[in-house]
């Protein structure tokens, strides 16, 4: 079982993400509880440690190793073990720990990231699946999060949408399938209540030039106001 995170640790936390993953911060912002903003934000510390096994890297087998040590802290979280010393892991047990959150779709978010210690470029397929088994999960995991009892699955395109987004100044011509996912989102996200909207409103930013942080969250408080991306 995991201990309560410490303040210092937890704000530290809520400080990367901040950083490094400031679309999703803004839409964790909308997240009125505390503690569902902290498990969220897990989860997004989470997704972003998996992402930076391939970038930081050396090679294909530093990057397995950087993922292996993720699957052995899921082993840890799992098993009921000590958990190790890294805030990221620490938080995301106590998530894990306060919403029965499912192994499977976490271990599931590690097996995506190795397609990336592939050089080859992917396929439209599986970009998709890539997609889908990064950020449409960590979506997924935010609404499960925020309401149980909404049908969190609805958060997939969402997610999904927001990670294309990202690759697209690097790889301008998935700007199709970005536009099909995009749109599938808008409809998707309609299922979603509106306690676990927050889950997908970043997807309101994605594909757009980059904007002054201001006109970034006006669209954001828009899109959560009206429940559409």
């Amino acid at each position: 079982m995991s201990e309560q995170l410490p303040r210092a640790e937890a704000e530290d936390l809520e400080d990367l993400v901040r950083r490094v993953d400031p679309d999703r911060w803004l839409s964790s912002r909308f997240i009125g509880e505390p503690a569902a903003r902290a498990d969220v934000i897990a989860i997004y510390a989470y997704d972003h440690e998996l992402a930076r096994a391939p970038r930081v890297a050396s090679n294909a087998l530093l990057g397995e190793i950087r993922l292996t040590w993720w699957r052995e802290a899921l082993e840890e979280i799992f098993e009921g073990r000590a958990v190790r010393a890294h805030p990221g892991s620490q938080a995301l047990a106590r998530a894990v720990e306060r919403r029965g959150l499912p192994r499977d779709v976490l271990e599931t978010m590690i097996d995506a990231r190795y397609r990336e210690l592939d050089p080859a470029p992917m396929t439209e397929a599986e970009v998709l699946d890539w997609a889908r088994d990064t950020a449409g999960l960590a979506a997924q995991l935010a609404a499960q999060i925020l309401d149980p009892e909404t049908e969190a699955r609805m958060a997939l395109a969402g997610g999904s949408a927001w990670a294309l987004g990202k690759r697209l100044p690097e790889d301008p011509d998935l700007r199709p399938t970005f536009l099909k996912v995009i749109h599938a989102a808008r409809s998707a996200s309609r299922a979603l209540s509106v306690a676990a909207f927050p889950a997908v409103a970043h997807a309101a930013l994605a594909g757009r030039p980059s904007r002054s942080d201001f006109a970034r969250r006006l669209r954001l408080t828009i899109a959560v106001a009206r429940g559409r991306i």
